[in-house]
């Protein structure tokens, strides 16, 4: 994958919708945590996918054999930019959710009544719903609690870690309060005892490099929409895994891994896209090989995010009628997302004023709805949150909080 080398000053310039007006001024996005925006050669090679290659894969044809080779270089690229080396342990799926709900239905034919599956308050939903369906079959699914800092409760972890423990399902970064979670230390947890270790990683792959083998993931998800790029879901499987679960599929489907979890016809033009948004990001990066410069990136990306980040959290910090919701930056880790309350206005009245300056902000629980319900944030309709990209500056850092000093 050759490309030519971007400097992260330079990164808005690629992006076409923030040149976007409304009433001659022009957007500032700050929702990335729900979807970031996409850069011009993602745009284009989804357009182009339509306009030269459009056709289904597996055929003796021109057009179908460069399909197919999108369709590889999709595991191909996925698999370097998760650390994990092996295309075939790369499928895809139409999101996270959907992917999820075929491990969990899986995992119920492999189980038996007072088997013990963990999961977070602190998780999205699609990586609590898909497993408290077991309980249907008898599983025991146990809940994790979290402290008032919207961090993970490791006590409660450790205790709630059993001999009966099969899988621990728990994501890597709250998209609702910006939580680091310590993987490598529940990793070892679940060694322990022998279970498997399934992570959602949607909100943290935007920030942070991942390495699947150095963590011994069984299963890690994400979704490419919010990293640069359309909206699709991929699961990495440790090699054999997925071969060991007996997953939905048709019979005219390959019967192995990585294909026997993916139903129906893929979204080629999006893997086109997946392919050049990974491209557009190891742009930004050094080194010889792709991981060298996916990594190189990531980290350079997560350093100008942070500051960013550390610049707004101090900002919101210091006004009296807003409060910080999650953990500060002391942390060992911490993503780029600051929700906030306000001591008398709704956090829809709080998006609606932002949206009133061209400010793009979610209000809500984001389906980390059991987290914000746990922290009494439910009747006030949950939190406002600002998340940070690599296509932000100080600029957009500055007319935020000045519109949030105004309220």
């Amino acid at each position: 994958m050759k490309t030519r080398k971007i400097e992260l000053k330079d990164a808005r310039d690629y992006f076409p919708a923030l040149q976007r007006k409304i009433k001659g001024k022009t957007l500032t996005f700050f929702d990335g945590p729900g979807g970031t925006q996409v850069p011009k050669r993602v745009i284009r090679a989804i357009s182009n996918y339509y306009r030269f290659y459009n056709t289904n894969s597996h055929g003796q044809f021109q057009t179908s054999i460069e399909t197919d080779r999108i369709i590889e270089d999709s595991r191909r690229n996925m698999a370097i930019f998760l650390g994990a080396e092996d295309p075939s342990t790369i499928s895809i799926g139409q999101n996270m959710t959907t992917l999820n709900f075929s491990l969990s239905r899986a995992f119920s034919r492999l189980l038996i009544p007072g088997d013990e599956v963990i999961i977070t308050q602190l998780d999205h939903e699609a990586n609590r719903g898909p497993w408290l369906s077991l309980r249907s079959f008898g599983v025991q699914v146990r809940e994790v609690g979290i402290l008032e800092n919207g961090t993970l409760d490791y006590e409660d972890l450790r205790n709630k870690i059993t001999e009966k423990t099969r899988l621990i399902a728990m994501g890597w970064a709250s998209n609702a309060f910006g939580t680091v979670n310590d993987i490598k230390k529940v990793r070892e947890l679940s060694y322990q005892v022998g279970a498997s270790l399934l992570v959602d990683a949607v909100h943290y792959a935007p920030h942070f490099p991942i390495s699947v083998q150095d963590i011994g993931m069984d299963f890690l998800l994400c979704s490419s929409y919010k990293f640069y790029g359309p909206h699709l879901g991929f699961l990495y499987s440790k090699p054999g895994q997925l071969d060991k679960i007996p997953v939905d599929r048709l019979s005219t489907q390959e019967q192995m891994a990585p294909y026997s979890i993916e139903t129906g016809t893929l979204n080629h033009a999006a893997l086109a896209g997946v392919n050049a948004a990974i491209a557009f990001i190891s742009s930004l990066g050094e080194g010889k090989s792709l991981h060298e410069r996916i990594t190189t990136a990531l980290e350079k990306i997560g350093e100008h995010e942070k500051q960013l980040a550390e610049l707004l959290y101090q900002e919101i910090g210091s006004l009296s009628n807003l409060k910080i919701i999650g953990p500060d930056f002391s942390q060992a880790k911490r993503a780029p997302t600051i929700s906030f309350v306000h001591n008398s206005l709704s956090p829809k009245d709080i998006c609606r004023k932002l949206a009133e300056n061209n400010i793009t902000a979610w209000d809500g629980h984001f389906y980390a709805q059991k987290a914000v319900e746990v922290l009494g944030l439910s009747e006030r309709g949950g939190v406002t949150r600002l998340g940070i990209s690599l296509y932000n500056n100080t600029n957009d850092i500055n007319k935020v909080v000045e519109v949030l000093k105004s309220i």
